[in-house]
């Protein structure tokens, strides 16, 4: 049975009754001043070969005898071997202490222990068993573990840990042998992380080992392992060995300690890093900054290194916003970390859309929706939206309209809505505009081409007049359109005609007319039954191209 022993030889005091296992402590039933009583009966791992007994009694403790039988032997089975060659290890006048005996057993093995006891007076107490069981195995460790350098800085890095693991058996006690290619764990036990490292024993039972620490300070212990060699054996840990890097002072510049973002943007600080040597200030390569929160704001911002000239090139990302932060520099076991301020502002994205229609009498028709995404936004207290318009849709942009947003929710992924009517160029570029704050994107819509085009009706005439009453009076016109610098004429269109009689303060409508390829109101008549005023205009079956022509006239006297 294998037993991991965690104590160092160092500490000749310690027991190592946590270690074991073994049936309980049956004291010997003895009111005060009728013998002695056995505390304990085991084995310390500094002392190979040798059992402790510690005990105490009214009078002088003057025969102790320990008995052995191989723990799993039926009862009553003999015993493997016994000691009474027991001297005071501690404790002064006999009444209390440690007693020690040198035990000489034909095989290893973990044995039970019961004790036989006699004080000066006479009383005696036989078979008491322990409650602990005693380990009579071969004990491993490695004694004489260095470390070199104990105290390594950055410009010698790599630490060697070295020794031999000894095996000494308890049947010769005081003869060590080297355990040759057996397993051994190097532990680097202290700041974290921890470090935890296998290697081997040479043929002569040598061990050398070779890292970079990863740990600010730490106690370096060398484990032996269980080895085929020796099956059970007891594996001590070997004395505890400092190893303390130093670290050396840095420093960087920043092109910047802030930044402001768009939400989903990246922004790029650069600058140098370098080390103090016994020759000055020198460039440090290949060393870690980050860019790390503080306070409320705790996180990674970015990571970059050092290049072999010490410059480097962090780029920030707007997505893990650190509104208070600090860059930091060379943070290793080797390196003293340089810091600088930081800050990053994120305006967060908004999304903005549009519709626009132009009427047939210029008027713009507007409406649209924005929003943002992120929780961490909020809408400012006098949110509004600007309606521009260009005459190329790239250049010249000139506000038309400005138009507040009723906030409703103000909150993330909720559309806030807004609209108005305003009169406006016939041909024009639109887009609509979201000016943004400190904490919100500005955004815009794509540009919406609208166009109409003027209408006019010329060379409008009746004839003839005067007119006899029901007689018959014809309509002439031509209806154009304007485009450039140029009006030309409109085909195939539908002005209406409309009549006011002499003394009404409105027109009534006749009807559609028809224009041919020229753009000629077509000849028709028309009976006329009294006084008034016809009048022409494209205002009806329009389309989504022209705009409202105005209303011509032509005053007819009917006799």
């Amino acid at each position: 049975m294998r037993r991991a022993a965690l104590l160092s030889t160092a500490t000749a005091t310690a027991l190592a009754t946590s270690m074991f296992t073994g049936p309980a402590l049956a004291y010997a039933d003895a009111a005060p001043g009728t013998g002695p009583v056995l505390d304990n009966a085991d084995a310390w791992y500094d002392y190979p070969g040798m059992v402790f007994i510690t005990a105490h009694s009214d009078n002088a403790i003057t025969h102790i005898t320990a008995h052995f039988t191989p723990v799993g032997s039926p009862n009553g089975a003999p015993e493997a071997g016994s000691t009474d060659d027991f001297t005071q290890q501690s404790g002064t006048d006999g009444r209390s202490g440690v007693w020690r005996a040198p035990v000489h057993l034909a095989d290893l093995g973990e044995y039970r222990i019961t004790v036989d006891m006699e004080d000066s007076s006479g009383a005696t107490v036989t078979g008491v068993a322990s409650r602990s069981t005693l380990q009579y195995q071969t004990i491993l460790t490695v004694p004489d573990l260095t470390v070199t350098p104990t105290k390594p800085d950055y410009f010698h890095q790599k630490v060697t840990v070295s020794g031999t693991e000894l095996a000494e058996d308890p049947r010769t006690p005081g003869t060590r042998i080297p355990v040759a290619n057996a397993p051994v764990v190097i532990t680097c036990q202290g700041t974290s992380p921890y470090n935890r490292f296998t290697t081997q024993t040479d043929a002569d039972g040598r061990l050398t080992f070779s890292f970079v620490p990863a740990v600010y300070w730490a106690d370096m212990q060398a484990w032996p392992q269980d080895s085929s060699a020796y099956p059970g054996a007891i594996l001590l840990r070997s004395p505890q060995q400092p190893m303390n890097p130093v670290q050396a002072l840095t420093r960087f510049t920043a092109s910047t300690h802030a930044l402001n973002l768009r939400q989903g943007t990246t922004g790029t600080v650069t600058g140098h890093a370098e080390i103090q040597t016994a020759d000055g200030w020198q460039p440090l390569p290949h060393t870690s900054l980050s860019l790390i929160g503080t306070g409320s704001s705790q996180g990674f911002g970015g990571t970059t290194t050092t290049d072999d000239n010490g410059f480097y090139s962090l780029r920030v990302p707007s997505d893990n916003p650190l509104p208070t932060g600090q860059l930091v520099l060379g943070d290793t076991p080797f390196l003293q970390p340089a810091t600088e301020p930081f800050s990053l502002h994120v305006a967060y994205t908004t999304i903005l859309t549009m519709d626009a229609t132009l009427d047939e009498n210029s008027r713009l028709h507007v409406s649209g929706d924005i929003e943002y995404s992120d929780p961490r936004a909020h809408w400012p207290s006098n949110t509004a939206v600007t309606i521009e318009y260009s005459k190329d849709g790239k250049t010249g942009w000139k506000s038309a309209s400005t138009i507040p947003v009723k906030i409703r929710h103000n909150k993330p992924n909720f559309q806030e809505v807004f609209g108005t009517s305003f009169t406006a160029p016939n041909n024009a570029y639109w887009r609509a505009r979201f000016n943004g704050n400190p904490d919100l994107a500005s955004s815009t819509t794509k540009p919406i081409h609208l166009r109409r085009y003027p209408t006019r009706i010329t060379g409008f005439d009746i004839t003839p007049e005067p007119v006899s009453r029901n007689g018959l009076i014809h309509l002439k016109g031509t209806l154009q359109y304007y485009t450039g610098t140029t009006w030309k004429p409109l085909a195939d269109a539908s002005p209406a005609l409309y009549f006011r009689p002499r003394g009404a303060s409105t027109y009534r409508y006749i009807s559609d007319l028809d224009t041919d390829s020229k753009g000629r109101i077509l000849n028709i008549t028309q009976n006329d039954t009294q006084d008034g005023t016809w009048a022409v205009a494209l205002n009806r079956n329009i389309g989504d191209q022209y705009l409202s022509s105005p209303l011509v006239t032509d005053y007819v006297d009917v006799r």
